[in-house]
C-alpha cells in the first residue's frame, strides 16, 4: 500500500453493492458496526439496467430495477452506512487488519470484509443487442420470462444453463427458438432430452446471431445459418441471451478459493470464505439462482456472520 495515501480504519468493509451488498449494509449498521460500502463501478448491479422487477418481496405492483436500489441504499444509508461511489482496486487479505486500496485514494483497515461484487452476463457483442437490453433483451429468463407469456422469444447458448432457461420460457411462451452455434446441445444428456421433448421449442442448431431488430423494443431477429451462409429474420418480442456470467472477483484472484470459472467458495450454511473474517454474498459466489431475493438473503447472512465473528474477536474467542 502506497504510504502517502489516507489510512482509515473501519469494523465492516462492504466491497460492492446491489441487493447483497445494501441487505448486508442494513444489517451491519442497525448492529451498529458503522459499515463502509464500496459501491463499485456499477452502483447497484445489475438490476441498475432492469426496467421492471415484479418478483421481489414487497412490490405488489412491481418496481423499476433502480428505483429498487435506489429504496435499498436510503435504508442503509438511515441506519448510518457510508456509501461511496467509486471501486476497490486492491486487497491483502493476509493478514489482520486487512488491508484494501480504493480508486478515490484513501487505504482502509478493515476488521472484516464482505464481498458483494456479483457478476456480470456474457453477452455477443452486438450494438443492437446492448442498445435494446432492457427492452426486450435480457441475460436472466427466470427474471424477465414472465413478461413475454403467450409471445415467441428467442435465447442464446447450449449449456445447462440455456436449455433451463429455454425449459422455463416454454411454459410461459408460445413458441421459443433456441439458437445453437455448434451441431449438438453442452447441457447434460437429461437436459437435452427434456428440450427436444418440449413441443414449442425449436432448436435451431449451426445458427449465429446476426442483429436483434426493433428501434425501441425487441420486433424480431436476424440469425444466420452457419452451414451454407444464408440468413433469416425470426419475428420475436423477446431476446435471452444465456451463455454464462463472469463473476467479479479478479482482484481475490490467489488469496480466496475460487472455482474454475471464478464464484467464491464459501462454507457449507454459511458465508464465510477460506480467510477468517472474509464473507462473499450474491452473484460472487451464486452461480445456481442468481436472483435478487436470495443475493440479499446472503447478504443478511454475511452481515450477521461478520457481527459474530467481530464480538467473538474482542470477547477472545
Amino acid at each position: 500500500m502506497n504510504p502517502e495515501q489516507q489510512e482509515e480504519k473501519v469494523h465492516v468493509l462492504i466491497i460492492g453493492s446491489g441487493p447483497a451488498g445494501y441487505t448486508a449494509a442494513i444489517y451491519a449498521a442497525r448492529a451498529e458496526l458503522k459499515p463502509v460500502m464500496y459501491a463499485g463501478f456499477q452502483p447497484g448491479g445489475q438490476l441498475m439496467i432492469t426496467n421492471e422487477v415484479e418478483n421481489f418481496p414487497g412490490y405488489p405492483e412491481g418496481v423499476l430495477g433502480p428505483k429498487m436500489m435506489e429504496d435499498l441504499r436510503k435504508q442503509a444509508e438511515r441506519f448510518g452506512t457510508q456509501v461511496r461511489y467509486s471501486s476497490v482496486t486492491e486487497v491483502d487479505l493476509s493478514k489482520r487488519p486487512f488491508a484494501v486500496r480504493a480508486d478515490d485514494g484513501k487505504s482502509i483497515m478493515a476488521d472484516a470484509i464482505i464481498i458483494s461484487t456479483g457478476a456480470t452476463a456474457k453477452w455477443l457483442g452486438l450494438e443492437s443487442e446492448q442498445r435494446l437490453n432492457g427492452s426486450g433483451v435480457s441475460a436472466c429468463a427466470v427474471c424477465d420470462g414472465y413478461f413475454y407469456r403467450g409471445q415467441d422469444v428467442a435465447i442464446v447458448g447450449g449449456g445447462d444453463s440455456s436449455a433451463e432457461e429455454a425449459l422455463y420460457l416454454s411454459k410461459l411462451c408460445n413458441k421459443v427458438y433456441m439458437l445453437v452455434r455448434k451441431d449438438r446441445l453442452r447441457a447434460s444428456v437429461v437436459m437435452q432430452r427434456r428440450v427436444e421433448q418440449a413441443p414449442n421449442i425449436e432448436i435451431m442448431y449451426h445458427h449465429d446471431t446476426v442483429e436483434v431488430l426493433g428501434e425501441q423494443e425487441v420486433t424480431g431477429v436476424r440469425v444466420r445459418n452457419l452451414e451454407n451462409n444464408t440468413t433469416r429474420e425470426l419475428a420475436i418480442t423477446g431476446f435471452f441471451v444465456a451463455i454464462g456470467h463472469k463473476p467479479n472477483t479478479e482482484i481475490f484472484k490467489g488469496q480466496l478459493d475460487m472455482d474454475s470459472v471464478g464464484y467464491l467458495r464459501t462454507a457449507p450454511d454459511s458465508t464465510a470464505t477460506n480467510v477468517e473474517g472474509v464473507f462473499a454474498a450474491g452473484d460472487c459466489q451464486d452461480k445456481v439462482f442468481r436472483q435478487a431475493v436470495t443475493a440479499a438473503g446472503t447478504g443478511c447472512m454475511a452481515a450477521l456472520e461478520a457481527e459474530r465473528f467481530l464480538v467473538g474477536r474482542e470477547m477472545g474467542e
